[in-house]
């Protein structure tokens, strides 16, 4: 198995995945969503933007997670505080909810956007848990 903890070239994909989905939302959420959500109630309009913060907060949370590990790569701080509550990938109870992202009012660019985030956030789990049972050995 790859060394995480000392190969954080491991993760650059993972990084510029997340940078690069991170930069589709903003563009999706500034100038695509206004348009696809001009004639839609105000519920749809309300599930709209509640899974727009969903996605956002998925890639917030990978990204800060990932500049954590950055940090350790580069020698600014030890693993050991890295996997601290400080730096802890947080905000599953909202990052995990999927109960709305196929609502069909919601429309499919914010879907795929909800899909992969979704997807990225889960992997980035599995990478800080690999990272903790390591340590804890």
């Amino acid at each position: 198995m790859t060394d995480l903890a000392t190969n954080p070239a491991f993760l650059r994909k993972t990084y510029d995945e997340t940078r690069d989905l991170l930069t589709q939302a903003r563009n999706y959420i500034a100038l695509q969503c206004p348009a696809e959500t001009k004639g839609l109630t105000a519920p749809a309009r309300l599930l709209v933007s509640q899974e727009s913060l969903r996605v956002t907060a998925r890639l917030t949370q990978a990204m800060a997670w990932l500049l954590a590990q950055r940090a350790v790569g580069s020698g600014e701080i030890s693993l050991e505080r890295a996997l601290s509550t400080e730096f802890a990938l947080s905000g599953q109870s909202v990052c995990l909810d999927e109960r709305w992202s196929e609502e069909a009012c919601l429309p499919p660019a914010l879907q795929r956007l909800s899909q992969r985030s979704l997807d990225l956030y889960c992997r980035v789990e599995r990478l800080e848990r690999m990272l903790r049972q390591k340590l804890a050995s």
